[in-house]
């Protein structure tokens, strides 16, 4: 592969009646892609497809009206947005959608990939791949229940002899699926081992709706080569994005110009940070926001010097001044080593 090399790809991809003008999508992370994430992301990239973290399709049934704010708000400048729900009820998939779509999504997209046990164990997520027909009946009450496109996300399969990726991605499209991604592990492996993106590039000869690959994809030159090995329509990115928001933007500005921009250095990652906490404080108080922020330190600073004590100092940190007097100490000594 030559990373000089501008790839050959179409930029926009139809998803029903919804056109995004680009081929690289926000992979939706439970607890992680909530608006202020999201609102990083769109502060870089305009045209990308964004993706809510998961929603519960039974908790948003429950009468708990600022638990559902605080997940499902959004901002005038985020569609293309799919709201993803989760769960293994036709009924109350589809009245979870009818909600998310009265509020603004743009598209509803179902997961059917979670391997995480809590989620397997009730029979959602990537236990769906076992139940073929059930997750079918999902995807046509939910199409029947809405009026904007509906997606699934799965993965290979359940374990490695039970990869009936292929199969799975015939029915959802017979069910009425306008598009899908599929997360190139199986839910054995959880996130360990390494993306297999060779195994779906035959599901495009079988699909004709639009299919973005999922897993490793951590900067242009790998987005490069998974929809290479792929043979997919375009890529979903999830954990690269963590620490380094204008990922998806400098993946689109490869795609468009064959040029590889410069990561963030870490004067700007702190000042991402900052943006990145605030708007935290902003939806969820500062006591709840503190403590939620912490699973992002590491990605900010990890590669500076001494990163290891400043993410033992920031994770005990509650007060919000004091983390920006740690992360200026931060910007203060990279300044003069340089």
């Amino acid at each position: 592969m030559n990373p000089n090399s501008k790839p050959q790809k179409n930029n926009i991809i139809n998803i029903g009646s919804v056109k995004v003008n680009s081929i690289v999508a926000l992979a939706p992370m439970a607890g992680i892609t909530d608006m202020p994430l999201r609102q990083l992301v769109r502060k870089f990239s305009p045209t990308c497809l964004l993706t809510t973290e998961m929603i519960s399709s039974e908790m948003l049934m429950q009468n708990r009206p600022e638990e559902h704010e605080k997940i499902t708000v959004f901002k005038e400048n985020e569609p293309p947005i799919a709201f993803q729900i989760s769960g293994h009820k036709p009924f109350m998939m589809a009245k979870a959608a009818k909600i998310l779509e009265e509020k603004g999504a743009s598209i509803i997209d179902i997961n059917m990939g979670c391997p995480v046990k809590k989620v397997v164990g009730g029979g959602d997520g990537s236990a769906l791949m076992r139940t073929p027909q059930l997750a079918s009946d999902i995807v046509k009450a939910v199409k029947d229940a809405i009026s904007v496109p509906v997606t699934v996300k799965f993965r290979l399969g359940y374990t490695a002899a039970e990869q009936n990726f292929m199969e799975f991605a015939s029915l959802m499209q017979d069910s009425g699926a306008d598009a899908m991604t599929i997360h190139c592990r199986t839910r054995a492996q959880m996130y360990s081992g390494s993306a297999d993106w060779k195994t779906i590039r035959n599901v495009k000869k079988e699909i004709n709706v639009p299919v973005f690959a999922n897993g490793d994809i951590t900067s242009p030159e790998t987005a490069k080569e998974c929809l290479e090995q792929s043979c997919c329509d375009g890529v979903a990115v999830a954990r690269g994005v963590l620490g380094e928001p204008d990922l998806l933007y400098r993946i689109e500005h490869y795609f468009n110009t064959g040029e590889i921009l410069k990561k963030p250095d870490i004067f700007e990652k702190m000042e991402l940070l900052k943006t990145h906490i605030k708007d935290e404080i902003e939806l969820r108080g500062e006591k709840v926001a503190m403590q939620f922020v912490r699973k992002f330190y590491p990605y900010y600073i990890r590669g500076i010097r001494d990163a290891a004590v400043y993410r033992g100092a920031l994770v005990t940190e509650t007060d919000f001044d004091k983390v920006l007097k740690i992360l200026d100490t931060i910007t203060e000594r990279e300044v003069q080593s340089v």
